[in-house]
């Protein structure tokens, strides 16, 4: 079969490698001349199709202006049998100026490229009155009697007209040929986007009987009794708590019945005593003993007692399967499930280990969680604190604040100590309470109290002074009492 070659013949090179030249000629500057050559004629080309064009819409404007005063003449043709023809030429003239909207005496800027593209265009207005000063000036040149003067100027606008038309349609076939050499050659700009976006026909949701559209994005299921609720329910009691789940009151809907219990403690490999059960207890094949069994098995896990959790999540999903078969389920479950080589056993058990782990991982962050609660809250029971206290029974420490506009250099040193701590401290300091500072102490950690502790002593801001004591009164009296038993416990202390 040949080869058609033919589409490549609209492909015009520049830089063709295979172009022989003379000898005496530089190959390199013969390709850059070509290509010269080539670009500035499609660009002349091209400039002279936007002139066409240009030209195209002013012919149009004008054979229709023309075109209209040719029927204004036409229709004042009796009156000028019996009127100065002159004037009647002039009305109609007017009647088809006045007829016009002035927006559309404007013709449209040149394009780039088209010759005397800065100069504006004269209005159509000024084009009408150029045309009928030279169809004066014919009729002057031809010497026209003036009974005759108004049908030849009729004739002349008619000559005008059609040698525009002509001109028209000249313009149309020139135009038509140079659009067509454009498009004759296959150039880099004639490359453009194809099929760079899709389109999808959505079909128009069905509306129901009461005129509300459904959305129902459910899937179709091969089995639809089965239901799509997760293997791993919310865990309640002592689960929900574990997890830190907030939604307690739907938890403890979950729970197993007694029923439910007694078929979990059914050891796994006992295939037929787990059928005998549900044969004669088909009341527990229901999402919600599948869920209660569920959460037996997560506190089973979290009390460390592995095989038993297992071993519910066997059982439970054992309940899930025979459900979701549909009527028959629980003898087909177990006949699958006891054919030797069976696929079902394969999903089945791989069902059961996936579920266990999952329960496994998550006890196991709760444990560690809890481990970490408790460990925090026992640490914060026993945080070293700083404080001050009078230890000898009858001194009391005193709180001096270093004068602010003391001269003494002593006193200014202290100040700049006493100015260096915090805003909360100045103000415990100022109080002269030692509760109040104690309390901003009890707020710092063991090192940042200790060399607090260390300025005040820098800045002299504690003194121990001894207790004045009324004894003429009867708290001062009891206060006196106290003091003399706590020296005469600290005499007989060895310390």
């Amino acid at each position: 079969m040949p080869i058609d070659y033919s589409k490549w013949d609209a492909l015009e090179l520049s830089d063709d490698s295979d172009i022989e030249v003379h000898p005496n000629v530089d190959k390199r500057s013969f390709i850059r001349a070509k290509q010269n050559k080539i670009h500035a004629e499609r660009q002349q080309r091209r400039n002279h199709i936007e002139t066409l064009k240009y030209e195209r819409i002013i012919n149009d404007t004008l054979i229709k202006r023309i075109s209209s005063l040719l029927a204004s003449l036409n229709s004042h043709a009796a009156e000028a049998e019996t009127r100065n023809p002159g004037e009647v030429a002039f009305r109609a003239v007017m009647e088809t100026a006045t007829s016009l909207d002035p927006k559309d005496d404007q013709p449209p800027p040149r394009p780039q490229g088209v010759h005397n593209a800065e100069e504006p265009m004269p209005t159509y207005t000024k084009m009408m009155a150029t045309l009928l000063d030279q169809v004066n000036k014919a009729l002057d040149e031809k010497k026209v009697e003036r009974s005759k003067r108004y049908e030849a100027m009729v004739a002349e606008v008619d000559d005008h007209l059609q040698k525009v038309t002509t001109l028209q349609s000249d313009l149309h076939k020139k135009l038509e040929e140079l659009e067509k050499e454009e498009h004759s050659k296959i150039t880099s700009e004639s490359i453009h986007t194809g099929f760079d976006s899709s389109h999808i026909n959505k079909s128009a949701p069905s509306a129901s009987s009461s005129g509300d559209v459904k959305n129902d994005s459910k899937p179709e299921l091969l089995n639809p009794n089965y239901s799509t609720t997760q293997a791993i329910p919310a865990p309640s009691s002592s689960g929900a708590d574990a997890s830190g789940g907030g939604g307690g009151d739907d938890n403890d809907d979950i729970e197993a019945s007694p029923m439910a219990q007694k078929f979990s403690k059914i050891k796994a490999t006992e295939q037929r005593e787990s059928l005998a059960f549900l044969s004669a207890h088909p009341e527990i094949l229901t999402e919600k003993e599948t869920d209660g069994i569920l959460v037996l098995a997560f506190d089973a896990q979290l009390e460390g007692r592995d095989d038993y959790a297992k071993n519910c999540v066997h059982q439970a999903l054992l309940l899930q399967y025979c459900r979701a078969l549909g009527r028959d389920g629980v003898a087909l479950f177990f006949k699958r499930i006891t054919t030797p080589g069976h696929q079902a056993q394969g999903v089945f058990f791989k069902d059961v280990q996936d579920t266990y782990q999952k329960i496994k991982t998550r006890a196991r962050e709760i444990n560690l969680e809890r481990a970490k609660a408790e460990a925090e809250g026992g640490a914060a029971g026993g945080v070293e604190l700083i404080q001050l206290h009078a230890v000898e029974p009858g001194t009391v420490i005193n709180i001096k604040i270093p004068a602010k506009d003391s001269q003494d250099p002593e006193e200014k040193a202290r100040r700049e100590i006493f100015e260096s701590f915090s805003p909360e401290m100045q103000k415990a300091l100022e109080t002269g309470s030692l509760d109040e500072v104690n309390k901003v102490l009890g707020k710092m950690s063991v090192e940042e109290a200790e060399d607090l502790v260390g300025k005040f002593g820098e800045a002299n801001i504690l003194s121990l002074e001894e207790e004045i004591i009324d004894a003429t009164t009867e708290e001062g009296k009891q206060k006196l009492k106290t003091l003399e038993e706590e020296a005469q416990q600290h005499a007989g202390d060895p310390e």
